[in-house]
């Protein structure tokens, strides 16, 4: 197995579309995704596992059902498992989501922003 960096800028350039999860590493059960998110997603929680946003370029809001907290460049934030909550960009933001690898993007929600989870890049 060839050693070789993933570079985050070449794999966002890959993706055209948001709200739209890529696998670029495993490690065990977990997943390594990039997504480029704009706009409002959906209400959604993932019943059984945690999920983590790593903000690699812009801003996003995550709107819980008691609370908003907003992320910027260099920061991150762990939503605990079974806890709703809803992402928002104003502008185009670059994240890197960590989850458990048969995470769903829309979780318990589904609907037309449910991305298909087993896409590498």
């Amino acid at each position: 197995m060839p050693y070789a960096p993933i570079n985050f800028t070449k794999k966002l350039a890959l993706i055209t579309d948001h709200w739209s999860p890529k696998i670029i590493a495993q490690m065990n059960e977990t997943h390594f995704k990039l997504v480029k998110f704009e706009g409002d997603f959906v209400w959604h929680s993932h019943e059984h596992t945690d999920e983590v946003f790593i903000v690699l370029e812009g801003a996003m809001e995550i709107e819980f059902r008691d609370d908003r907290v907003s992320l910027h460049t260099g920061e991150m934030l762990v939503v605990p498992m079974g806890i709703e909550h809803k992402p928002f960009a104003a502008e185009e933001c670059h994240v890197l989501v960590i989850e458990q690898a048969d995470t769903v993007n829309t979780g318990d929600a589904g609907g037309c922003k449910t991305a298909a989870n087993d896409v590498w890049i």
